[in-house]
């Protein structure tokens, strides 16, 4: 409440001193000019603790304060008075954005009709309102729609937008004035002029983003998926090195394709880029996620764009390979893929309905309750948040992860909601699925792999964050992979001993039986006299724990083998680690001769000479010999002007950082299409979901984009009845 209240009467409604005053005055203090409002108040540990117990006894004589209800920066609010105070309007609508909340869809119309004192609504009226009309595209910026089902005077839900319109209108007559006398052709509300002008954003949108690549290399990320109409979508995202030496990734459109074909695919590519003056020739990678559509060998997207460019190297996305590599390798695994289904047949029956879902929080209640009042539990803010049971997807990362946690945390909430359906089951059909997962997730066999997988894709779980930022280079998640594959492998040589005696705690905590390791293993799908004679140490030691660690070690050394390709071996000798350890001179001209476009045979003679030069200064110069990362050593050397100095090395680092690592930027486009266009926006228009998804997306772009280049572009997209 009191974040509210501060928020929403910052300046210009703050009466008193300004923050840089309360900053330099708290030394000292006025006890006149001490605010009513706690929410305003400063911290009493930040005054002089010479005065703080003055401070204390102001506040006390003065008695109870409370928050200021309202404090509006103009006199003539709520008046019938149709004369227009030209401050008002901005204030007011500050005022609103404040305290309705700063990330509150905007009205567009709210800033259509700014008046001048005594005007009526002409052009030149409906111009200058045109003008401040940017904040109004916060509905664009937040995903709302702006149309309505019923937008008829008559309606109850005319649709944000002119809802909007009219809360501003019903609340001031000097707006509702300016709304009600401006022209029918002039009110700028149609849906046309709205497509128009969102239009008008996303073209400046993404003109920007052109000048911002210019003529620089860079790479290309692409995924389809479709979206909520069934139309197959193609989301296009560009990778380049901006001019300050940081790693960009901008969403630039997306495209309907009506085939998934390679051909296709190669087809909507060229399109667009033609459309934005995109030549292929600049292209230096490519990333997808590994369909086979995508990276066929002899006919798929990636050996298509390589006959074209064979500077363009193609990355398989990185969080795919780890989510192959961690669970889909060890789901052969027979006791892994009992696992895993155990778990979603669990997930499907325990939230199968509204009552169960209820129910599981009910118990998970009570037991934390009883945890507290017995100390087992430590309350604050943020702990003991309710969660429920999470759902595994093929597709997304983490997700098996996050549903082994979730099922651990509620396993015997989520035991106790199984028992309740044996006894309470509709059909016998529920009851014995029911009994069934509750004589699973009862036996040591589930709750060892349960507990073994967890550790397993904990281990790699902050790997899979990493990759989904936009400014990951690839020798860095090489890195990040080597670590994880060491972690692993200490895990097999050293962690048996800690991990089952976790699993025996918890094994006990939930009164399960835990078999004795010394005693013979016997084998439930095989007969008795067929079976191997082991001990129950050997089943789950060697035949479980180290089978599945080796599987996922094996099949990680596959995919990301530092060894297995030239380029990433090269790319690695970029890297400002321990003072440029791993520089290798041969290496990076070799690195240069993979970019024949670039590099002349000429300037692969000056590069052998400029690499001298380069290390002596580097491991010379301050600043240098602590850096980490290649992405560091670009933006160190724009800093300092040193790419000017070997702007060969310069752009070998260039190629390094676009060469695509992940494709989560492209994944987070579909999930904003799933905002932008949902089931009660499912026929919008191809052209209009897109300019939509880049304003959306886009944001911090689109916030740079001058209201007056906008203004134009709407006026010259077609002849309008006015001038702006």
């Amino acid at each position: 409440m009191e974040r509210f209240y501060k928020r929403a009467l910052e300046p210009p409604f703050i009466i008193g001193k300004n923050n840089d005053s309360a900053k330099s005055s708290r030394d000292s203090f006025d006890a006149k000019d001490l605010p009513t409002d706690p929410g305003l108040r400063i911290q009493i540990l930040e005054y002089n603790p010479n005065i703080r117990d003055e401070v204390r006894r102001a506040y006390i004589s003065r008695g109870p304060c409370q928050p200021l209800k309202h404090n509006f920066p103009f006199t003539t609010f709520g008046k019938k008075s149709r004369r227009f105070n030209s401050n008002w309007f901005s204030e007011y609508a500050n005022w609103l954005e404040y305290s309705i909340s700063k990330d509150a869809a905007f009205c567009l119309c709210c800033y259509l009709f700014k008046a001048k004192s005594g005007e009526q609504a002409n052009g030149d009226f409906v111009g200058e309102g045109f003008r401040n009309w940017k904040k109004g595209e916060r509905l664009k910026e937040h995903g709302l729609a702006f149309r309505g089902d019923d937008e008829s005077k008559t309606s109850t839900n005319r649709g944000n937008f002119l809802e909007l319109l009219n809360f501003l209108a019903d609340h001031n007559d000097d707006i509702k004035y300016v709304i009600n006398g401006a022209p029918e052709n002039l009110k700028l509300i149609a849906p046309s002029i709205q497509k128009d002008i969102v239009n008008a954003a996303a073209t400046k949108t993404i003109n920007i983003i052109m000048e911002e690549i210019g003529g620089s290399l860079f790479s290309i990320l692409v995924d389809e998926s479709r979206d909520i109409s069934m139309k197959e979508q193609m989301a296009i995202v560009l990778r380049f090195v901006n001019k300050d030496g940081c790693i960009v990734e901008r969403f630039v459109g997306v495209e309907h394709v009506t085939s998934t074909t390679a051909l296709a695919l190669k087809e909507a590519i060229c399109c667009f880029f033609s459309r934005y003056n995109l030549s292929i020739s600049r292209l230096r990678g490519q990333g997808y996620d590994g369909a086979s559509n995508m990276q066929g060998a002899f006919n798929g997207l990636k050996a298509l764009i390589l006959k074209e460019n064979p500077c363009a190297f193609y990355i398989h996305c990185f969080a795919h390979q780890l989510q192959l590599a961690l669970v889909a390798v060890a789901k052969k695994h027979i006791l892994v893929s009992a696992l895993f289904f155990s778990v979603t047949s669990v997930v499907n029956v325990v939230g199968a309905s509204s009552k169960r879902c209820d129910i599981l929080h009910q118990k998970e209640a009570e037991k934390i309750f009883s945890a507290l009042n017995n100390g087992d539990l430590v309350s604050g803010r943020g702990l003991n948040q309710e969660t429920t049971l999470k759902r595994p997807g093929d597709t997304r990362w983490s997700s098996h992860y996050d549903t082994l946690i979730s099922l651990i945390t509620l396993f015997s909430s989520t035991i106790k909601v199984l028992e309740i359906i044996v006894e309470d089951g509709v059909s016998s059909e529920q009851k014995g699925e029911a009994n069934n997962l509750l004589g699973l997730m009862q036996s040591f066999d589930f709750v060892f792999t349960l507990h073994l997988m967890r550790s397993n894709l904990g281990i790699t779980n902050e790997l899979s964050k990493a990759l989904q930022r936009k400014d990951q280079d690839i020798v860095n998640a090489m890195a990040l992979v080597k670590i994880a594959k060491k972690r692993l492998q200490m895990m097999r040589d050293e962690g048996w001993d800690s991990f089952y005696d976790q699993v025996s705690s918890f094994c006990n905590k939930e009164n399960i039986d835990v078999p004795n390791m010394s005693d013979k293993f016997v084998a439930r799908c095989r007969s008795r006299r067929k079976a191997p004679e082991v001990t129950n140490l050997h089943h789950y030691r060697f035949d479980v724990f180290f089978s599945i660690i080796d599987m996922q070690l094996m099949e990680l050394n596959d995919r990301f083998s530092e060894a297995n390709t030239d380029l990433l071996l090269s790319v690695a000798c970029l890297c400002p680690d321990d003072s440029f350890s791993a520089f290798d001179k041969h290496r990076l001209i070799n690195l240069a001769r993979f970019y024949p476009q670039d590099f002349s045979t000429f300037q692969i003679e000056a590069l052998d000479d400029q690499l001298e030069t380069y290390i002596l200064d580097m491991r010379s110069t301050d600043g240098f010999g602590r850096l980490k990362g290649i992405g560091a050593l670009a933006q160190k050397m724009v800093e300092t002007k040193k790419h000017e100095v070997y702007p060969l090395l310069y752009l070998l680092i260039t190629l390094a950082l676009i060469l695509p690592v992940a494709t989560a930027t492209v994944e987070r486009v579909f999930s904003a299409m799933n905002i932008i266009k949902n089931r009660l926006r499912g026929r919008m228009g191809d052209q209009w979901m897109n300019d939509s998804l880049v304003v959306y997306i886009e944001k911090e772009i689109f916030d740079s984009v001058d209201n007056e280049s906008i203004m134009q572009m709407f006026q010259s997209m077609k002849t309008r009845r006015f001038q702006l």
